[in-house]
């Protein structure tokens, strides 16, 4: 064969594969890795709906003891977790030994200790409409509740486990709280009410139950085995009017990003895009800062902490929080598959059922729910428009594969 005829048809053979790989990605790949993410993704709608059942089968250990052996340096908790709903229900039910102000921060909260020496975060829910930037208002407990359980549909595992609970401030909080968090309580009408200790915290802006009975998110401690580290989100916002960080002026900025450590290597970079794809259907413009696990050498994950900035305004779809998405042209093959299995409203549908058995449902309105759907279209396209740019080659990143092999 000349050397011509050759050139033609290892052309037409490269276009044959280019297309064959986006057509297979498109329509759910057949290959061996995404016939795995078609499985995983069925065993994710099948074990979606979590009953708070107190019964744990075939162990003697603690509901505190088995959510502690979940947590490896990739993931929170595993993809197979029969005993959630038991550690949810200790969750919001376990008697409260021990209150707090909550640890450093600008939003209220409070620490819980609760029986079995378990710490979880409190947050209580808040009277509010959101307006103004994306990252206005009061966190949102129910952002909370949807955020972890939208982390298992996307099967990241990122997320720290979090449940509703209402707690009577009266005869659970007060009797075990600190001098610290007591001297913030006070009356407001008939209602018992607590400022606590934060940034943002006033006298003048308290939290305030029904009465007694105040209805808030748990999120449960990370164990203490697992020290965390905080690190600058590379994307940022300056939160400093007419001043823009570098990203939004920027468009070669993700090619600096790459050049350091730890974008260079491993899968904090992926880790960055996957949140950001996270942060954009939750309406969380608000991740200045991501931790992840101490002396990783950039291998652990970045760890989907305080999402109570999200399901503000359904009605915001605030695309500069796609920035790491579409600056880098980037996406893990099993993230763009996973986001391609919940088109045509199974997002809504799986995100619905998922709340279903949490103590505050329904945690979401339907306006929120519906725009999670609308979020995901957008998202989709956006990784078309680098495919079609850049080719899938480029733009959809084998799990295996870290930074230093693209």
């Amino acid at each position: 064969m000349k050397l011509k005829q050759r050139v033609v048809l290892l052309a037409i053979l490269l276009v044959i594969f280019i297309f064959t790989k986006v057509f297979l990605i498109d329509n759910l790949d057949t290959s061996a890795a995404n016939r795995e993410d078609q499985r995983a993704f069925q065993r994710m709608l099948a074990g979606l709906r979590v009953a708070l059942d107190p019964r744990l089968e075939h162990t003697l250990q603690s509901p505190w003891e088995i959510a502690a052996q979940w947590v490896v340096p990739r993931e929170v908790y595993p993809e197979d977790t029969p005993e959630l709903g038991a550690v949810m229900h200790a969750m919001t039910t376990k008697k409260i030994i021990k209150a707090d102000v909550g640890y450093k921060g600008t939003q209220l909260k409070a620490l819980l200790i609760l029986e079995g020496g378990q710490k979880v975060v409190f947050k209580p829910k808040r009277d509010y409409i959101v307006e103004g930037e994306p990252y206005a208002g009061y966190d949102r407990h129910n952002a909370e509740v949807a955020a972890f359980h939208l982390d298992r549909i996307l099967g990241f595992r990122r997320a720290p486990l979090v449940v509703g609970r209402f707690v009577n401030l009266r005869t659970e909080i007060k009797p075990v709280a600190t001098e610290q968090l007591l001297g913030t309580f006070m009356t407001v009408g008939n209602n018992t009410c607590f400022y606590g200790k934060c940034y943002y915290c006033r006298e003048t802006e308290p939290a305030c139950a029904d009465g007694d009975i105040m209805e808030g998110s748990v999120t449960l401690w990370l164990p203490d085995v697992w020290p965390l580290q905080k690190h600058r989100h590379p994307w940022g916002r300056t939160y400093r009017e007419g001043k823009l960080a570098r990203w939004e002026y920027d468009e070669s900025y993700c090619d600096a990003v790459k050049k350091t450590s730890p974008y260079d290597s491993g899968p904090r970079l992926l880790d960055i895009i996957d949140t950001a794809i996270f942060d954009y259907l939750i309406g969380n413009a608000d991740r200045h800062h991501y931790e992840s696990f101490q002396d990783d050498e950039g291998a652990s994950m970045l760890i989907l902490l305080d999402n109570a900035k999200s399901f503000g305004n359904p009605a915001l779809d605030e695309r500069s929080i796609l920035a790491p998405l579409y600056q880098c042209c980037i996406i893990r093959v099993s993230t763009w598959n996973r986001l391609n299995y919940l088109k045509n409203g199974v997002l809504k549908s799986a995100l619905k059922t998922a709340m279903s058995h949490d103590p505050i449902s329904p945690v979401l309105s339907t306006p929120h729910l519906d725009a999670l759907d609308q979020r995901l279209l957008s998202i989709l396209a956006t990784v078309k428009q680098c495919t079609d740019q850049f080719g899938p080659d480029v733009v959809l990143v084998e799990d295996r594969m870290t930074l230093s092999h693209l």
